[in-house]
């Protein structure tokens, strides 16, 4: 007896490369399992058509030729490549994206939270917002970076490293509190 699952579009995270120098080609397979809508910039394009990526949107209006047939373009204006991805997302009514990167601007994804969730992946580092309340389990030892400033922090099953950084005090849940509509977290892949 076979199982299938029917996939609806929009159902999965898009994904939206920006950038591949640090980043693992299994991990970029994981991220590819179930044929996600793929966005990427033309500096990024030729690498994932290398990997025989088959890619849906380009963002930019350069006249370059396109490698692959069927993509579209998606002018940024004045936007940057992950805030006019993002809008466009948002706008199309994805849930969320998954998003690799070599360079990280927390602010591009800020102010698109309230619409689609977006899983950043960079520098060996998974980040995402979590709301006030959030809990996650996890193994003792495992770090954990907090990449906003929130008031009134509250933490739970968690010790403070240095700054930002905090580690798990025992396998279970760790849970934060915090006056802010969302705090940016980091994990380590």
């Amino acid at each position: 007896m076979s199982s299938h699952h029917v996939i609806r579009e929009k159902q999965e995270p898009a994904l939206l490369v920006l950038g591949l120098d640090n980043f693992a080609d299994e991990l970029l397979g994981q991220l590819l399992e179930w044929s996600p809508t793929v966005m990427t910039t033309y500096e990024t394009a030729e690498k994932l058509n290398a990997y025989g990526i088959k890619i849906d949107w380009i963002i930019g209006v350069e006249t370059k030729p396109v490698l692959q047939s069927d993509v579209k373009q998606l002018d940024p204006g004045k936007n940057t490549p992950a805030r006019a991805a993002l809008k466009f997302l948002a706008d199309e009514g994805y849930p969320s994206v998954n998003v690799v990167t070599d360079e990280l601007n927390l602010q591009d994804y800020s102010s698109f939270i309230a619409r689609i969730t977006p899983v950043i992946f960079y520098d060996h580092k998974k980040i995402y917002a979590v709301n006030t309340g959030f809990s996650k389990w996890k193994p003792a030892g495992e770090e954990i970076d907090l990449l906003s400033s929130v008031n009134d922090l509250k933490i739970d099953g968690l010790e403070r490293i240095d700054q930002q950084r905090y580690k798990t005090t025992h396998d279970g849940f760790y849970s934060l509190s915090f006056d802010a509509p969302f705090l940016f977290i980091s994990e380590d892949l």
